[in-house]
């Protein structure tokens, strides 16, 4: 097909893990021809989770790609993981994409997940469509789930289906704007009077869309109140450019697992979705001209992309997925990388179809496809025609939230498993590996516990790497809250040269991690030997008496001592150092320190209660709060090892709608309750 950016239509396909979006995606494939039958997610045949993790699992774990002709329209359909761990996957998809399906649950209420998609997609302004799913289960609440959004999303929702529900399940549906109603079968839809008890409330819903299609469009709120009513054409204008500005999100109902509504929902999606020509212009900087630009969607104009996604593919190797955004990429020419200054040569050009690829021999403005053995460019990077240095903003990822200790089941294995890790980050911007210098650990952090282990798996898996993870160690610390005075007398004489080196120090408390001070007078400790009792007493500041953590804020003044003319040295001045340190540190009254943390959460205002709660279990205290809208910041100082897990935790408490940050503050005693367990569990 000679497909022109008018043509075609980018959606992502978001909804939490279960509410069948994967098998959404399915149906449409099937209806359009692409696949001969719908395979399952339980079954692991479905085109977009294809990867042999997702399988496993059973959940969508990568974004996936694949298209389909509906209509003469190319539909792009990217799968997104709905699952909080994948979240960056999400932000790659919806980079690409003009506008998304949200898949939900017909189970009366607001799913987990969805608030958290329909918040993003408005703060991006993306048009958004709502699918109820799974109207094929006994007891499916259509009425309930859409109460439940419009509750939520007050004056935004627009559903333009009524469903037909016979035995409690949907055998067809009701158009309210075209008036025409439809029932199930096994060759599609197909037409059939209006039932008499849906035509008082597929009036209501004709009454409400026109409300909400005037209120999108002057011309027709003038008709509007003129007329009392709007036609069914300036109906669908009216919905049409509302969903485009994002401020009206059009409701329908199926069930993707039996294919039913699923024909209706492309048609909606070719009738009421955005071509890739009405986007709105995506915003780049002109390198050459240092100057902000619009990037218009136009074939003819110089070639612009952007890479959203890299994979590393074992027959292909790697991939980089990109969004054309201006001109058309042609294989075999050279195009020009501003990120790293360097011409790429195009060899192979690709549309997917999940793990599948077809070639093709140029990708147009507004398609979605990929190019293969790129060696200077990754996500994020722009591609654009040689003469020409445009550069688009990067796509947000979001921190790594939660760590865990990683270590090789291999000894040895550690300069593999960093490098492993190393290559996977070109593909997952959302985690990091480090090795951290106060507890020496090995410690990948990413975005939650599912997260971490798909990586630890996809290590295995891809370089033959086996990790085991764990807790990651708190990095406490010891000090002392008294004065205390020790003698340190190192003494060994066994023929010949012996050793002997005596030193007395007082230890005290101080503000900075370890200060020396020098009292000795009339030669007691000769001054070549000074240094030594220094170094001996920095070196056991590493190993504290009650847990063997890192000692911190102590004074340690060498006030006298003796030594020999013979026998005397460095080395046994160290020794005797060693000694004083560890008499004189168990009579200063030591103690555990912890570190505390700034902790900031960002919360609705429904679950505020509750979160201040938590924070005060954990022993932290708020020190402010700020509201901005409906969402409330709050400031706290939390000790560290309280949460470990917060990541995981906050999802719960707020159905996965609070986000958080920490920020290291100071150490600060641990009770001695708890101080007591960590010296018992050391």
């Amino acid at each position: 097909m000679n497909i022109t950016a008018k043509d075609i239509r980018n959606v992502a396909v978001i909804g939490h893990s279960g509410e069948g979006k994967t098998t959404l995606c399915e149906a449409m494939l099937f209806n359009g021809g692409m696949i001969d039958r719908m395979g399952k997610t339980e079954d692991g045949t479905t085109v977009m989770d294809y990867d042999e993790l997702e399988k496993l699992k059973k959940l969508s774990v990568n974004t996936a790609v694949a298209y389909l002709i509906w209509k003469g329209v190319k539909i792009n359909l990217l799968d997104l993981p709905g699952f909080y761990d994948f979240e960056g996957e999400r932000h790659e998809g919806l980079a690409a994409c003009g506008a998304a399906i949200l898949v939900i649950g017909a189970n009366g209420v607001l799913p987990i997940g969805a608030e958290s998609v329909v918040d993003y997609c408005l703060k991006l302004n993306k048009p958004l469509v709502i699918f109820i799913n799974g109207m094929d289960k006994a007891n499916a609440d259509y009425t309930g789930t859409v109460n439940a959004l419009r509750e939520k999303y007050a004056g935004k929702l627009a559903p333009i289906q009524i469903p037909i529900i016979a035995d409690g399940k949907m055998t067809g549906y009701v158009n309210s704007i075209q008036e025409r109603a439809y029932k199930f079968s096994t060759q599609g839809p197909q037409e059939i009077p209006v039932p008499a008890e849906l035509k008082k409330y597929m009036e209501e819903m004709q009454a409400s869309l026109m409300e909400s299609a005037a209120e999108n469009d002057e011309i027709l709120l003038d008709k509007y109140f003129q007329d009392g009513k709007l036609s069914k054409d300036d109906t669908v204008h009216g919905i049409r450019k509302g969903i485009l500005t994002g401020s009206v999100i059009p409701v329908m109902a199926g069930s993707a697992l039996q294919n039913r509504g699923v024909i209706n929902l492309l048609d909606e999606i070719v009738r009421y979705m955005p071509n890739a020509n009405e986007r709105r212009n995506a915003l780049a900087t002109d390198l050459l001209a240092d100057e902000l630009i619009s990037v218009e969607c136009e074939e003819n104009a110089p070639f612009a992309a952007q890479v959203f996604k890299t994979v590393y593919d074992s027959y292909s190797g790697k991939m980089n997925y990109i969004k054309v955004f201006r001109g058309k990429l042609k294989a075999g020419s050279t195009v020009f990388n501003p990120n790293t200054q360097t011409e790429e040569r195009i060899g192979q050009i690709f549309i997917l179809r999940g793990k599948k690829t077809e070639t093709v021999t140029e990708l147009t403005a507004g398609d979605v496809g990929a190019v293969n053995k790129l060696t200077n460019t990754d996500t994020n990077h722009t591609l654009c025609a040689i003469g020409t240095s445009i550069q688009f903003d990067p796509i947000r990822f979001p921190r790594p939230t939660l760590s865990l200790a990683v270590k090789p089941v291999n000894k040895g294995d550690e300069d593999k498993m960093f490098s492993g890790f190393n290559k996977m980050r070109e593909e997952d911007y959302t985690f990091a590996v480090e090795k951290r210098a106060d507890t020496g650990e090995l410690v990948l952090s990413g975005q939650g516990e599912v997260h971490l282990e798909v990586l630890a798996k996809k290590l295995k898996s891809r370089y033959g790497i086996g990790v085991t993870l764990s807790e990651p160690k708190i990095p406490y610390r010891e000090t002392i809250r008294a004065v205390a005075n020790a003698e340190g007398k190192h003494k060994k004489q066994s023929g010949g040269h012996g050793q002997y080196g005596h030193c007395k120090v007082r230890f005290e408390p101080c503000e900075e991690d370890f200060v020396f001070g020098d009292e000795v007078v009339g030669g007691a400790v000769p001054r070549q030997y000074i240094p030594a009792v220094e170094k001996g007493l920095r070196e056991c500041m590493s190993k504290g008496v009650l847990a063997e953590y890192p000692v911190i804020g102590v004074k340690a003044v060498l006030y006298d001592g003796s030594y020999h003319d013979v026998d005397s040295s460095e080395m046994a001045f160290k020794a005797a150092a060693a000694l004083a340190f560890k008499d004189g540190i168990k009579n200063a009254k030591p103690v555990l320190l912890e570190p505390v943390v700034k902790l900031k959460v960002a919360v609705a205002g429904e679950y505020l209660g509750g979160v201040m709660g938590d924070i005060s279990k954990r022993r932290g205290r708020i020190s402010e709060s700020s509201t901005e809208g409906n969402i409330t910041t709050v400031v706290a100082e939390v000790p560290l090892s309280e949460i470990t897990k917060y990541a995981t935790d906050l999802r719960g408490l707020t159905r996965g709608q609070g986000k958080f940050s920490t920020e290291f503050l100071r150490y600060e005693e641990v009770p001695p309750q708890i101080a007591e367990k960590v010296v018992a569990t050391k």
